[in-house]
């Protein structure tokens, strides 16, 4: 089994749900007592979210670079950057290690072409949804992102850091963001990307009005099945 990286703590909600995730995986497919090979290096979120308001993403390369370097230094034999926003800086970051660093974008995208999804939602952060760097990859990949209107990304932006990387879940905040994905449907919209890591606390990806797409879940799968080995996976799901 391959040791997995991940850079964690942004925020550390979400982070314990990749550890988890990850864990309930392996033992899924191995048996018994079995878990992962895991290494987690927790930064400061604090830190990080000055760094984003600054607009200082070079600073925020080097941060996470020095990082993914610690961790492979430490034996880790991938690296997973556990935020969408912050796979803005990713190409930096994959630089900066000779293992390859799992792409939460380019998973998730795998993912909605299996299920024949071309039009998703993508419910995240105000980075996400508006630097570009998230559409343009997923153009690339042959996926037409759809992103809510301005208020409403507004909305999504502030239930994230005020409430969910705050640990708190309120049921008026998934009710405004139900409605958010019913706009979205009207608008041709095909399938829901939960473009934020912390998301999955408060939707349900398969209680929405249209697919819905885990991207933690996505991720973490991803590493599991890396850990593993595509052969390991494959002869288990079969067995």
């Amino acid at each position: 089994m391959e040791t997995i990286g991940l850079i964690g703590g942004m925020s550390f909600e979400s982070s314990a749900v990749y550890y988890r995730l990850v864990n309930e995986m392996v033992r899924a497919r191995k048996g018994g007592l079995a878990s992962a090979e895991l290494i987690l290096h927790s930064v400061n979120f604090e830190e990080i979210v000055a760094l984003q308001k600054l607009g200082d993403w070079a600073g925020a390369a080097r941060r996470l670079g020095d990082v993914a370097e610690r961790l492979q230094a430490a034996g880790a034999g991938c690296i997973l950057i556990c935020t969408n926003t912050m796979h803005l800086i990713a190409d930096e970051v994959a630089a900066r290690v000779s293992v390859p660093l799992i792409h939460i974008i380019d998973e998730t995208a795998k993912s909605l072409q299996a299920a024949g999804r071309k039009r998703p939602l993508l419910l995240a952060t105000r980075y996400t949804m508006e630097h570009g760097f998230y559409a343009e990859r997923m153009t690339s990949l042959g996926l037409d992102i759809v992103v809510p209107e301005a208020a409403d990304r507004t909305t999504v932006h502030e239930i994230i850091f005020n409430e969910l990387c705050a640990g708190r879940v309120h049921d008026r905040s998934r009710e405004k963001l139900i409605d958010i994905i019913d706009r979205a449907v009207e608008n041709g919209a095909d399938s829901i990307i939960l473009g934020c890591t912390e998301i999955c606390l408060i939707l349900d990806p398969d209680r929405l009005p249209l697919p819905g797409f885990d991207t933690t879940t996505i991720h973490a799968r991803a590493a599991v099945e890396f850990a593993l080995g595509e052969q390991d996976v494959e002869a288990e799901e079969a067995a």
